[in-house]
C-alpha cells in the first residue's frame, strides 16, 4: 500500500488505531511495563524497578479466610435467611472447601425444595382469592367505579406471584455470582489496602428493615380490610407475603446500595492516603484494580435481579396509573370520600418505593463514579512522578471506560432519570384517560338536559 501510494503521488494511508476495552488495555499496559523492567535490567540500572508495576497473578483464597472477613455477609444474613424462608431467593451458602464459591444455587438443593413448597401453599391461597376476587368483580355491576379500581389493583397484585419463579428463581446462579463477588472483593479490599470494609449500622439496619417490611405490610393488608366492605379477612393470607416480597425488595435494594457507598468511602480514604505518600504509583494500580471490580459489582446487581426489579416497576407503574384515575374519576362523579383517599395513600406507597430504589441508585452511582473522578482530577499532577501521573490518567480512563451504572440488563437504568420519565408517561396516559372521562360526562349531561325537554 505504501508502495503504490508513492508511486501515484499520493499519501500514505495513517494507521487504524485499535479500540480496545478497558481489560485489553491493562494487558497491554502490563506488557509494556514488563518489556521495560527486562530492558532495564539489561542495562543494570535497577534503580527505577518500583516505577514499573506488573499486575500480580491471581491466587484462590482460603474459604475460611473468606468467612472470616465477609463482613457485607454476616450483617445483611438476616435479609438473606426471610428471603430463604418466604421461598423468594433460595440461594445457599456452601460449605468451606477450597475451589468451591462460598454462595451458590442448584435446582436440587434443599432451599429450592423449601421454596418449591412454599410457592405451591401461597399459590392455592392465591388461586382461591383470585377466584373470589375475579367473580365478584364480574358480577357485581352495581358496585362504584372505586371499588372496581381497588379490585383491579388487588387482582393485577395477586398475579405477580406466578411470575416469582421466572422473575426470582431464574436468575438464582446470577445472584450467587453477586454475592461471591462481595465474598472477594472484602479480603482483596483488606490485602491491598491493610484496612477492612466496615459498615456501620448495616446489621441492625438490615434487622429492622426486615421486621418493617412484614409490619408495613399486615398494616397495608388490614387497612383494606378495614376500608373495603368486600375484602374479607381471609383475603390477607395471600396478600402478604407479596406486600412483604415488594417491600423486603426495596430494602434489598437500599441495604446493596448503602454497601456500595460505604466501600467507595472506603478506598476513596485509602486513596487519599497513599497519594501522600512517596511514589504511590504500585498502590494506586492496585487502587484502579480494585475499583474496576466495585464498578463491575455494581452492574452485576442489576444483571442478577433484572427480572424482578423489572416485576416491581412494572407494578408500581400499573397501580399508580390505575389507583390515580380512579381516585381523580371519582371525585369527578361523587366527590371526595375516605376511599378516594385510600387509593391516594396507594399512590403515594408505590411511587415512595420506586423513589427510593432511584435515588439509593443515584447516590450509589455518584459515590463510586463522580466523587472518584473528582478527587483524581483534584490530585496536583506536578507534585508527584511519572510513573504515578501515568496512573492517575489511567485510572480516570477506567472510570469512564467503566461507568457505575445500575442496569437492569439493559432494560433500563436505574436512576433519578427513571422517575421523571415515569411521571411523564404516567401524566400522558391521565390526561388522555380523563379527556375521555370528561367526555362522556358531557355525554350523559347532554342527554339527561334532552331528556328534561
Amino acid at each position: 500500500m505504501a508502495f503504490w501510494a508513492a508511486a501515484t503521488g499520493r499519501t500514505s494511508p495513517s494507521k487504524v488505531v485499535p479500540v480496545l476495552n478497558p481489560n485489553q488495555k491493562q494487558f497491554l499496559q502490563d506488557e509494556i511495563r514488563y518489556r521495560e523492567k527486562m530492558n532495564i535490567l539489561a542495562r543494570t540500572d535497577a534503580g527505577n524497578l518500583t516505577d514499573y508495576y506488573v499486575r500480580k497473578q491471581e491466587t484462590i483464597d482460603d474459604p475460611e479466610l473468606l468467612d472470616k472477613h465477609d463482613s457485607f455477609y454476616h450483617t445483611t444474613k438476616s435479609l438473606l435467611v426471610l428471603f430463604q424462608i418466604m421461598g423468594v431467593m433460595p440461594i445457599h451458602r456452601s460449605p468451606p472447601k477450597t475451589n468451591l464459591p462460598r454462595t451458590g444455587y442448584s435446582w436440587t438443593s434443599k432451599q429450592v425444595m423449601w421454596a418449591c413448597v412454599v410457592f405451591a401453599i401461597q399459590t392455592t391461597l392465591v388461586v382461591l382469592v383470585l377466584r373470589e376476587r375475579v367473580n365478584k368483580f364480574v358480577t357485581n355491576s352495581d358496585k362504584r367505579f372505586d371499588e372496581a379500581i381497588y379490585n383491579v389493583i388487588f387482582i393485577s397484585l395477586l398475579f405477580t406471584n406466578f411470575l416469582l419463579p421466572v422473575a426470582s428463581w431464574r436468575h438464582g446462579p446470577q445472584v450467587a455470582i453477586f454475592k461471591n463477588m462481595w465474598t472477594n472483593y472484602q479480603l482483596k479490599f483488606l490485602k491491598v489496602t491493610g484496612t477492612p470494609i466496615v459498615f456501620p449500622n448495616l446489621y441492625p439496619l438490615t434487622w429492622g428493615l426486615c421486621i418493617f417490611s412484614w409490619l408495613l405490610s399486615i398494616v397495608i393488608n388490614l387497612s383494606q380490610y378495614f376500608l373495603q366492605p368486600d375484602f374479607e379477612l381471609w383475603y390477607t393470607l395471600a396478600y402478604y407475603p407479596i406486600i412483604a416480597m415488594l417491600n423486603c425488595f426495596c430494602s434489598l435494594w437500599y441495604i446493596n446500595c448503602n454497601a456500595f457507598g460505604t466501600a467507595s468511602r472506603a478506598l476513596s480514604d485509602s486513596l487519599q492516603t497513599t497519594l501522600k505518600g512517596d511514589k504511590p504509583a504500585q498502590k494506586l494500580t492496585e487502587y484502579r484494580h480494585l475499583w474496576v471490580d466495585l464498578s463491575h459489582m455494581m452492574q452485576q446487581l442489576g444483571r442478577a435481579y433484572s427480572n424482578m426489579y423489572g416485576m416491581y416497576c412494572l407494578v408500581v407503574f400499573f397501580t399508580t396509573i390505575v389507583a390515580t384515575y380512579g381516585s381523580f374519576s371519582e371525585i369527578i362523579d361523587h366527590g371526595a370520600t375516605y376511599k378516594e383517599v385510600g387509593l391516594f395513600v396507594i399512590v403515594l406507597y408505590c411511587m415512595t418505593l420506586l423513589y427510593i430504589i432511584c435515588n439509593e441508585a443515584h447516590y450509589a452511582s455518584q459515590s463510586v463514579g463522580l466523587d472518584f473522578q473528582t478527587k483524581l482530577l483534584n490530585v496536583n499532577l506536578t507534585a508527584v512522578d511519572s510513573a504515578t501521573q501515568k496512573e492517575v490518567e489511567m485510572f480516570l480512563v477506567a472510570i469512564a471506560k467503566n461507568p457505575p451504572i445500575m442496569n437492569l440488563d439493559g432494560y433500563a437504568n436505574i436512576n433519578r432519570e427513571l422517575i421523571t420519565s415515569n411521571i411523564s408517561f404516567m401524566a400522558t396516559y391521565l390526561v388522555v384517560l380523563l379527556q375521555f372521562k370528561i367526555t362522556e360526562q358531557r355525554a350523559v349531561r347532554s342527554q339527561q338536559a334532552l331528556a328534561a325537554l
